[in-house]
């Protein structure tokens, strides 16, 4: 290759390497060890590269590849006015100065300059580049939700209840629907501000007293912008529906009363949407899983369906459900009750005495389950044998237990292709009616829950491989292959403990993963690097293309189980149906693919949204939890080390941070290596996964945060509680 064009790619193999650094021609000499007479014929390169729009150079002389002149990305508010933009595909966030973050607000996408912030240079804070705020290009919201206060001068403040937003939002007194100091509001900006200007807004709800009982969380819902009404003309289609079945809907269907079957969920649930089956053909077993027939009633483009859509997932924060659909629906006809007639899409697997799925079918069905079972009493049954329930129950008793045998031939089948079972415990609250917590414990999966979970994978399982062998437009589940990055640093992190992971070719096979899972079973270190492990995975999401499921090891999968509370499975319900009742037509396929990306963005999205709710409600409560228990001594474990101090969890799953200037008796260091910290003249150390007592000492209900001092260090505590 001419010598000519050798220097001319490696200046741009040169640019490209230097991401988003943009470089002035002396940076670019000394990298590509330019002598000084070579210095014509570099800068004939760079002139050539600059016509064939191959690079470009700024007013400041700095060359740069010209699509890394502007970068897009999400901008995170810090609540001190400066705030973090994270461009996908780029692992360090960029760090935006308070003055140069512009208007944009938490969650907003912008486009940002990480070369041209002025007077910058190539200076980073830490480890992360800066950059400037030039343009925001799409606003996550307009609404905001905060608590009002009144100023003297006709006019007052809605100061934002999320810690992520810089300023307050100024409200003129014409547009405040007369709040009163205290009162929760939802304000609509009308004006981002700028320049030293706060953002300006008008309120258009009052929803209550911050004092009021239920305000708490009904403002956290109406933050992420999920509304707990429905509005008045999807109420009215609703209202429309029949309650009960009638003789038109039992045509054309299977039926199948007569056959054994039950639901099982949690005690307070209401919208059960899955039944199941189980019957012996020889060796061979007949699982059935019965799904609630929920398109029968929820029509494509009805109002209800919009709604639905817009909603994407039912949401359950602690003390209430917002549900997809109205409850006339989801509580009603649409769900599954004891003894009543009911419509449902059945799957029928034929599975082997090794769990294999030798065959399957689809059928629209008209079922009755023989009862409303709960995972407790199936536990008591197939784990305990209790007597008094096997009595009980004792029409379906032996079907439970057939089905607890097949479970765990499933189970063993998962794990043998390398399932990963992240069995971390759920959080379960006890509140008064007033919603305060009274108490606050870990919810542990037992053999019922264990059981619905292989079932519904199976059926999942099943019907996703059909569908993606049919060809046909659909909507699968996928979870992606882990970031490597990350994956490094976790085998980096579990080395300090004995434990390792094998990364082959730049990947990592789910069985590693889950061997590491088997191996901490019963550690102290067990919750840490479980957390930590799932960190290090991708987000599974709904897509059209099938990709498979990293986490569960399977080449095929999609959420088909819950239509009443996931639109994704709402939309292939009618897949299935339009394919089985040879309606899925050219016409069809063509607006099935038209319309299923924005059902998989949305739905992915939605859900992310629904999990943040319950995660936030969930910190309200165990800091209003721990509000009361404040300079009561508690038994935890280290479950997190920074340089800014130590993370202790409590059995009940409430976590507070004993902040480094609250440990006595030393000067302790943080030591990145080895995830511990020590103290520098008695090397006395703190490490992970080590047991400890803590006294609550202070808690921050506008942030859920929870500060914890070492029982040992008394005299750290803030003398005002007592």
């Amino acid at each position: 290759m001419d010598e000519h064009i050798k220097r001319k790619n490696k200046i741009l193999s040169l640019m490209k390497e230097a991401a988003y650094v943009p470089m002035k021609e002396k940076e670019l000499a000394i990298l590509m060890q330019v002598r000084s007479e070579d210095r014509p014929e570099f800068r004939a390169c760079l002139s050539e590269l600059m016509q064939e729009g191959l690079i470009t150079v700024s007013k400041r002389g700095k060359y740069m590849i010209p699509e890394q002149q502007t970068l897009v990305g999400v901008f995170s508010g810090s609540g001190h006015g400066y705030g973090f933009v994270h461009v996908e595909g780029i692992e360090d966030d960029f760090y935006i100065r308070e003055k140069n973050t512009g208007t944009a607000l938490h969650g907003d996408t912008v486009r940002i300059d990480p070369y041209d912030a002025p007077g910058r240079g190539r200076r980073t804070t830490g480890k992360r580049r800066e950059a400037v705020v030039v343009e925001v290009i799409e606003r996550e919201t307009d609404l905001i939700v905060g608590t009002y206060e009144a100023a003297k001068n006709h006019y007052g403040f809605v100061i934002p209840d999320s810690t992520r937003m810089n300023n307050d939002i100024f409200v003129p007194l014409e547009h405040s629907m007369n709040a009163v100091d205290g009162h929760k509001v939802v304000v609509r900006i009308t004006d981002f501000g700028g320049a030293g200007r706060n953002p300006e807004g008008r309120i258009i709800e009052i929803l209550g007293h911050a004092n009021d009982p239920g305000i708490d969380i009904l403002s956290i819902l109406k933050a992420y912008g999920v509304d707990p009404d429905f509005s008045e003309r999807v109420v009215k289609q609703s209202e429309k529906v029949p309650p009960e079945l009638r003789p038109v809907d039992y045509r054309g269907r299977e039926d199948i009363r007569d056959l054994d079957m039950v639901t099982i969920d949690g005690p307070d649930s209401k919208d059960l949407d899955d039944a199941v089956s189980l019957t012996m053909d020889g060796e061979d077993h007949i699982l059935g899983v019965h799904i609630a027939d929920v398109t029968h009633y929820v029509k494509e483009g009805s109002a209800i369906d919009k709604e639905a859509l817009e909603r994407g997932t039912s949401c359950y924060p602690v003390d209430r459900v917002v549900p997809m659909l109205p409850h006339v629906l989801c509580n009603g006809i649409c769900s599954l009750n004891e003894n009543v007639d009911r419509l449902a899409l059945s799957c029928f697997m034929t599975i082997d005495p090794k769990g294999e799925i030798k065959d399957h079918r689809f059928a629209l069905t008209v079922i009755n389950t023989n009862h409303r079972m709960t995972y407790g009493d199936v536990d008591k049954i197939i784990t305990d044998h209790d007597e008094e329930m096997i009595q009980k129950y004792n029409d379906v008793s032996d079907m439970l237990i057939k089905m607890h045998k097949l479970a765990l031939i499933l189970r063993r089948r998962r794990k043998n292709r390398g399932s990963i079972d992240f069995d971390l415990p759920e959080t379960e609250m006890v509140l008064d009616e007033n919603g305060r917590p009274l108490d606050i414990f870990p919810h542990e999966r037992n053999n019922a829950t264990k059981l619905i979970e292989d079932f519904m994978l199976a059926a999942n399982e099943t019907v996703a491989e059909h569908f993606y062998w049919a060809q046909v437009p659909f909507v699968y589940r996928i979870h992606e292959k882990p970031d490597m990055d990350k994956i490094r640093k976790l085998a980096t992190f579990i080395r300090n403990f004995g434990y390792g992971i094998k990364i082959k070719n730049d990947g990592v096979h789910p069985k590693e993963l889950q061997k590491l899972l088997a191996g901490i079973e019963d550690t102290p270190e067990e919750a840490l690097i479980s957390r930590l492990t799932l960190r290090s995975m991708q987000q599974a999401r709904y897509s059209t293309d099938c990709s498979g499921h990293f986490g569960l090891a399977l080449k095929y999968y999609c959420h088909f189980t819950s239509p009443i509370r996931r639109y994704p499975d709402l939309q292939i319900h009618r897949i299935i149906k339009e394919s089985m009742r040879g309606k899925l037509d050219e016409d069809r396929m063509e607006h099935y693919k038209k319309i299923l990306g924005d059902v998989c963005r949305r739905s992915s999205r939605r859900e992310r949204i629904a999990v943040d709710v319950e995660r936030e409600v969930d910190k309200l409560k165990k800091a209003e939890y721990m509000q009361d228990r404040i300079g009561e001594v508690f038994e935890g474990v280290i479950s997190g080390i920074t340089n800014w101090g130590v993370y202790v969890e409590l059995p009940n799953t409430v976590e507070g941070l004993v902040h480094i200037s609250k440990i006595e008796g030393d000067y302790f260091t943080y030591h990145e290596d080895t995830y511990e910290l020590v103290g520098e003249s008695t090397g006395r150390k703190y490490c992970l996964g080590q047991r400890v007592r803590v006294i609550c000492n202070m808690v921050d209900i506008a942030t859920r945060a929870v500060d914890f001092i070492f029982a040992d260090d008394i005299s750290a505590l803030d003398t005002d509680i007592y």
